[in-house]
């Protein structure tokens, strides 16, 4: 699916979730207890998703600045967000939906990957960061948000305390499980053994996954993507898909009751701010010389969406005009990045240098500057210089 082909479609999905709150007269949809353990189901497995389809090994050769990109990078662009929109608006709870807006989408990262021009290095570099942002940004929600409606009581910190060590102990028992399936993997090799063991491994990830929603410990879902992984191809992938376009009906049924031109001018410059957040920290990232060749596209590499998404809509009962404001946001997100990464394909000249090598897979060596060789005498031209001496 083409980005331009999935716009359309996530906007198809935008209106049909519209369009039935509009014809049903649905209202208060997002505070019913089917709606929040739907949405938190998804947000959970859109966090599981990120992490396990993440190649471990390439993390490992970008850790320290993957590291350094999830914690005072996430920091860094929150900042940025919120001190534009409190110039702007004064209003201090647009914190949050800074916050919410700050990682960038695995599943749109996922989708470009393969189409950009980017070296091997810098895609890793963006698809770990884009992996791990969530879960920061997801526990930077749930905290900052406990702290503004406890007025900042100590309480918030040891909640957020108590649920950080619960989260932990799940994903240590999920991995205790894991490795014991994975010793029976070792020891049968047959193919009825094979589908068996990933049967159990499925059933212990859905288990796992039911837990962590009914006592929204998510962390614990990001977690064990890194180890619990059954081999079903491209499959959670195709579900992460899926969860999106879900996850988008499931905005516009909150939109049609809450949209407001007003609120759509405020997520508009959060989305801008969103994006240009991410160019100043990538700035900040890509000093080195190694990612000298890849440094503009890492900074236009903003992209927001399921998280974003799943957010607000959690966000929205405690802060109501959230979706209304995040939902334009995202938009407006994808919207620079499509624009400027496509602004920047056609200013560079082809054979442009890309992270050490040329667009076409070759080194970037301008033709004037190749060594001069003198090409090899032909043997008859050979035999008529002999003759001459």
């Amino acid at each position: 699916m083409t980005p331009a082909v999935r716009s359309v479609a996530l906007l198809a999905a935008l209106g049909v979730g519209w369009f039935v709150a509009a014809q049903w007269g649905l209202r208060g949809v997002d505070e019913s207890a089917a709606y929040g353990f739907f949405i938190t189901a998804l947000l959970g497995f859109g966090l599981y998703a990120s992490t396990s389809g993440i190649e471990i090994a390439e993390f490992r050769r970008q850790f320290r600045t993957v590291v350094i990109a999830v914690t005072l990078g996430v920091l860094a662009k929150v900042v940025l967000i919120f001190g534009v929109m409190y110039l702007v608006y004064r209003e201090p709870w647009h914190l949050i939906l800074a916050v919410a807006v700050a990682q960038i989408d695995p599943l749109s990262v996922a989708a470009m990957r393969a189409k950009s021009r980017m070296s091997a290095s810098a895609k890793a570099l963006l698809s770990a960061w884009a992996s791990f942002d969530d879960p920061i940004t997801v526990l930077l929600t749930v905290y900052i948000t406990s702290f503004a409606l406890q007025g900042g009581a100590v309480g918030g910190f040891g909640a957020f305390s108590v649920n950080f060590l619960l989260n932990l102990a799940l994903a240590g028992g999920a991995f205790v499980v894991w490795r014991v399936v994975r010793r029976h993997v070792a020891g049968d090799r047959g193919r009825l053994g094979r589908v068996l063991v990933r049967t159990a491994l499925v059933l212990a990830v859905l288990a796992v996954g039911f837990v962590a929603v009914q006592f929204s410990l998510l962390l614990a879902l990001a977690l064990i993507g890194l180890f619990f992984r059954p081999d079903l191809g491209r499959c959670v992938d195709g579900l992460a898909e899926v969860g999106l376009f879900a996850a988008t009906v499931a905005v516009g049924l909150v939109l049609a009751a809450e949209f407001s031109w007003a609120l759509a001018v405020v997520g508009a410059l959060l989305g801008a701010a969103a994006f240009l957040s991410q160019g100043v920290v990538a700035l900040v990232l890509t000093v080195p010389r190694r990612w000298r060749g890849d440094r503009v596209r890492l900074c236009l590499g903003q992209q927001n969406g399921l998280t974003a998404i799943i957010l607000a809509l959690l966000l929205e009962p405690k802060f109501p005009g959230a979706i209304a404001v995040v939902a334009p946001a995202v938009v407006v997100v994808n919207l620079l990045h499509a624009l400027a990464n496509g602004a920047y394909d056609r200013l560079q000249p082809p054979g442009v240098r890309v992270g050490g090598l040329a667009a076409a897979g070759k080194p970037s060596v301008p033709v004037s500057s190749r060594p001069r060789v003198p090409a090899p005498l032909a043997p008859a031209a050979f035999r008529r210089v002999e003759r001459a001496r």
